[in-house]
């Protein structure tokens, strides 16, 4: 597995949030992480890139225990994060935002080659890259912290809530680019409150509730399962009967 979580616990102070969770992650793969407000899901992410770390348990990165590594170390390993609301350098331009993403590279002509795809990859943001990032619309903004993201040259890349504030049009490009991004071979592990679009996408599921996973499986099952719509999912019923 390139990614495992293995019966994690995890505290802020004496409030407990993760309670012995299990995630396995294999290479190539695009996994959801499912679940609704306080759920654990963003404290998941956190523990993943180690600004928070295990009361308990560990997390493994290609068979490697590393609860204990710094963030930086982290992203030298190829976990590369896509943060809850994008968190772009506002007063920066875009250029210098994505420059940023290979700060643990020595720099070179890799890194210019990577800022090249960047901008193949997202056309409008090459069309923006001397604008102040703070400047861009939602959507936009997504692309370029995706693109920093892929700057790190990541194996592993871990995004929060990647559809939050974005126009439907904008929701659907995102999870499009995600897919493209896995094809070319990076795994993706997502934690996402549009469960609709993120089980269209995804090969497995987690669903937590209360810091605890009560439901996991292929994302064809989690979606097909009647018991778990109604339980877990509704707001897929609600998106359909919209559409």
């Amino acid at each position: 597995m390139l990614l495992e979580f293995r019966d994690v616990d995890t505290h802020y102070g004496d409030l407990h949030v993760l309670k012995r969770v299990s995630y396995a992650i294999a290479q190539g793969e695009i996994v959801a992480l499912l679940g609704g407000n306080a759920s654990g899901k963003s404290t998941t992410m956190k523990t993943i890139m180690g600004v928070v770390r295990p009361s308990s348990g560990s997390v493994r990165f290609d068979g490697a225990d590393i609860s204990r590594l710094s963030v930086a170390a982290r992203v030298r390993l190829g976990i590369a994060p896509v943060l809850e609301g994008r968190r772009l350098f506002a007063r920066m331009t875009v250029a210098e935002n994505l420059e940023m993403g290979a700060y643990t590279r020595a720099g070179g002509p890799e890194v210019a080659a990577d800022l090249a795809r960047v901008y193949d990859l997202f056309p409008r943001v090459a069309e923006r890259r001397a604008q102040i990032a703070g400047t861009l619309s939602g959507g936009e903004q997504q692309m370029v912290a995706i693109g920093r993201a892929l700057m790190a040259r990541p194996r592993l890349i871990c995004m929060d809530e990647p559809s939050m504030g974005l126009s439907p049009l904008f929701v659907e490009r995102v999870f499009d680019i995600i897919q493209q991004i896995n094809r070319q071979g990076v795994t993706i592990f997502m934690v996402e409150q549009n469960a609709n679009m993120a089980l269209s996408i995804a090969h497995r599921a987690y669903v937590v509730q209360t810091g605890q996973v009560v439901l996991s499986g292929s994302a064809a099952d989690l979606r097909d399962d009647p018991s778990i719509r109604e339980a877990y999912l509704g707001e897929l019923q609600v998106a359909e009967a919209n559409g």
